[in-house]
């Protein structure tokens, strides 16, 4: 689908794409009653390049993608599929048709821009590079760029620290909503990533357009357990990173998460839970495949 980004807002932005998707492509992949008692948006399962994608280029992100049944990506920098901030005119509009004439969503781009640091040159330096990393979603069709809080600076008041981080993100947020573009701060980071704090830096961050991308951490069970946890950032909530799910990989409580995700009132929740594990498998595309039939038991809850 092509959106023209500055011919609406962030709202409505988010809403046509919802539309379009209800009658597009992505209907007719999953069966049509599956979310009829559902006031939230339809989940779509993704991939995250991290890992399991770093070594493909775009033409066989989509292939490979398409193959297995993954609806969308978030393209990580640093990754073989070269899609980063230094590239030029050309290949950005090379990378946007390839995604428009394919079946395969641009979710968004993964940066690695961060706000904690001490030295205030540090942060703005990476505030800048945010803003770069906004106008090549913009420009390639994409609907978000990943960033995340990454730590706390030894010696500083922990509430300084996460207020810094969260003024930050106001001021990549609005610069983010002239293009209709989503910042989705990673729950991530030694101490960051515990809800109680990032709720406070998203609290802080106080823009529709600045949301949490949920990161599914073994700390999401922490203090009051995980429902509190999930309660505290659910109406902040746009896009989701799981984790392998097939059966013995992985821990986490799914069968609390997506009854939860399935009826999400976040008002800028896109619906996208995005793969991203560190284990490769011998054979990564037969995994995705488990995946996406892992994925659609869970959504249909048996």
């Amino acid at each position: 689908m092509t959106v023209n980004h500055d011919a609406q807002t962030r709202r409505n932005f988010l809403a046509r794409s919802a539309a379009g998707l209800a009658c597009g492509t992505m209907a007719t992949t999953l069966p049509k009653d599956l979310f009829a008692k559902s006031p939230a948006p339809k989940l779509r399962f993704g991939l995250v390049t991290y890992q399991w994608g770093k070594d493909w280029t775009v033409p066989e992100l989509i292939q490979n993608c398409t193959e297995s049944g993954i609806e969308g990506v978030e393209l990580r920098s640093t990754h073989k599929h070269g899609v980063e901030i230094e590239i030029d005119s050309a290949r950005r509009m090379e990378v946007k048709k390839r995604f428009a004439d394919s079946a395969v969503t641009l979710v968004g781009l993964g940066s690695a821009c961060e706000y904690h640091a001490v030295d205030q040159a540090i942060v703005q330096k990476n505030i800048d590079e945010t803003k770069a990393w906004v106008d090549l979603c913009h420009q390639i069709g994409g609907s978000g760029v990943k960033v995340r809080p990454n730590g706390l600076p030894k010696d500083v008041p922990v509430e300084k620290t996460l207020e810094q981080i969260g003024k930050a993100l106001l001021v990549v947020g609005k610069y983010a909503a002239e293009f209709g573009i989503q910042i989705r701060v990673e729950v991530h980071g030694a101490g960051t990533q515990e809800i109680p704090n990032m709720k406070t830096i998203m609290d802080v961050a106080n823009h529709p357009n600045v949301v949490v991308c949920w990161n599914c951490n073994p700390n999401d069970l922490n203090g009051a357990g995980f429902a509190a946890n999930f309660a505290m950032l659910e109406a902040r909530l746009g896009t989701v990173h799981i984790h392998d799910l097939r059966e013995g990989k992985n821990n986490y409580p799914w069968a609390e998460l997506f009854p939860r995700l399935l009826q999400c009132k976040g008002e800028e929740f896109t619906g996208w839970c995005l793969l991203e594990d560190g284990a490769v498998p011998t054979d990564i595309i037969a995994a995705l495949k488990e995946n996406r039939l892992g994925f659609d038991r869970l959504i249909q809850n048996r």
